[in-house]
């Protein structure tokens, strides 16, 4: 027992000190381009999030501790909560979060484990785990219905950047699923009340499904970068909405959501913070329809970051709600949906680091949109390809493991490299050597089922990859010191 005792403070210990690393990095902040986020010293950051809104009122301290490390693992680098989803909110602890209303200076009270100090507990727990706290403040639905209004947004606001300014682990998100224009003056206030006070934290705006940030705050000084929600409907799916901001059958095509967030200046950041959650219904409410598997979550996780986006955030129906045996489902059926434990061995969730393993291996801030690599006619919907490059690589999302003609001349060398990457597995498989200009390419092992992948080829004399490298290298545990005995 003593053994093991030691071994897990071992553990703990170097996990801590990796993760104190990590914080030495400095600050987030935009890159110089305006299209990537990055650590003061000029690391890249990779926005690679889970959405876990409940965490803070449904998990207890040893939850939180288990969740976190679950989510280190599988390479997530933010979690996205609700502060407070509801006013006032109450945690597993039975703490009220505005016990006394919105006289914030009685919102902790002495000689209780309050509200607050459990919000504490979990931003800590997640700065050691090497993992930033994306934190809505208040969600759209209080502040549609009036429970915070302007003067009580910014007491609010100062509170939180008074408590909080000092994290190394925290990123500001105004809104959450809703728009911009519904009391506009709160999400003002509350914005310039926080960066009034905490000028070391990032901050944007989570918005309605099928909206950009940018519609709203493209010109608001506290917003640092975009978000958009692309939502959870499949093509066609309309719901008889008559405020759609987008064309019909469009639904899915995630991908345009970047170029409609560049349109409005200046260029900021941008990324998706609500696609289609794994086992969620599709279109959210009716469970009936069927539900959103992990090569749907692929394919959006793809379309959009290779659209341009600087990162994507990730969602499980389970793991949102932190759903428990006893609990009610908001979107599923009561007692026939799986605990938020046991979705945490879901393959989208365990997946979505591919992702952002492989945006690392590469020269990451040269990187752009490039729909020019393909050559000919690109597909629609579920047969369309889209593209990234840098100066010397390029990679192509194909979700049907279709035959593509790709332009190998949009990058330096002569010859080129080139790999097929299973973006279910992050195995990859060596196509050979290939001279420069036009080349058509068909996946291997094309079978019924999925088989997305993305096709990667790199200037020969780069060494990015090596041609008997097996799978992409894993970054999720890269600022950890590797401990034999674990």
């Amino acid at each position: 027992m003593k053994k093991i005792i030691l071994l897990l403070t071992g553990i703990c210990f170097s996990l801590t000190v990796n993760a104190q690393n990590l914080w030495k990095n400095g600050r987030l902040k935009v890159s110089d381009n305006q299209r990537y986020l990055q650590f003061e010293n000029g690391r890249p950051f990779f926005w690679l999030g889970d959405t876990g809104w409940l965490m803070p009122e449904k998990l207890d301290r040893s939850k939180v501790g288990y969740y976190l490390s679950k989510c280190r693992r599988a390479g997530y680098n933010v979690v996205q909560v609700q502060v407070l989803n509801g006013v006032p909110s109450v945690n597993c602890y039975g703490q009220l979060s505005n016990p006394f209303g919105w006289d914030m200076s009685k919102a902790d009270p002495e000689g209780v484990y309050s509200y607050w100090d459990h919000m504490d507990y979990i931003i800590d727990t997640a700065a050691r785990n090497g993992i930033f706290i994306g934190m809505v403040t208040i969600w759209g639905s209080q502040v549609k219905n009036g429970n915070i209004n302007e003067d009580q947004a910014k007491a609010y606001g100062r509170f939180l950047a008074e408590r909080y300014k000092d994290k190394p682990n925290i990123i500001w998100i105004m809104g959450g699923d809703i728009p911009g224009d519904v009391h506009p003056e709160v999400w003002h206030a509350l914005a310039t009340a926080i960066k009034s006070i905490d000028h070391n934290h990032l901050m944007t705006y989570h918005p309605r499904g099928r909206f950009t940030s940018a519609r709203w705050f493209s010109n608001a000084p506290w917003i640092d970068f975009h978000m958009y929600q692309s939502g959870h409907r499949r093509y066609g799916q309309r719901m008889g909405n008559a405020d759609y901001p987008i064309p019909d059958n469009t639904e899915e095509d995630v991908w345009m959501y970047v170029d409609s967030t560049w349109k409005y200046k200046p260029i900021k950041p941008v990324l998706d913070a609500e696609p289609s959650y794994e086992a969620i219904p599709i279109g959210l409410h009716d469970p009936n329809e069927g539900r959103w598997k992990d090569c749907d979550v692929r394919r959006y996780a793809y379309w959009d970051v290779f659209a341009g986006c600087c990162g994507h955030t990730y969602g499980h129906n389970s793991i949102m709600q932190m759903l428990e045996p006893g609990h009610g489902t908001g979107y599923g059926r009561d007692g026939e949906e799986k605990s938020w434990i046991d979705a945490l061995e879901d393959p989208g969730f365990n997946q979505m680091k591919f992702l952002k393993n492989l945006m690392l291996t590469f020269p990451y801030m040269e990187r752009v949109s490039d729909q020019s690599v393909i050559a000919g006619k690109n597909g629609a919907q579920y047969d369309r390809l889209i593209a990234t490059r840098g100066k010397s690589y390029l990679l192509v999302y194909n979700y049907h493991s279709n035959c593509m003609a790709i332009d190998l001349r949009k990058v330096s060398g002569g010859k080129k490299n080139v790999w097929w990457m299973d973006a279910a597995s992050g195995k990859l498989k060596y196509l050979g050597e290939y001279a420069n200009g036009v080349q058509t390419f068909t996946p291997l092992n094309v079978s019924d089922k999925i088989e997305d992948g993305v096709l990667i080829a790199v200037d020969a004399t780069k060494t990015y990859l090596s041609i008997d490298q097996k799978e992409i290298n894993d970054l999720s545990l890269s600022d950890r010191n590797r401990n034999l005995n674990e």
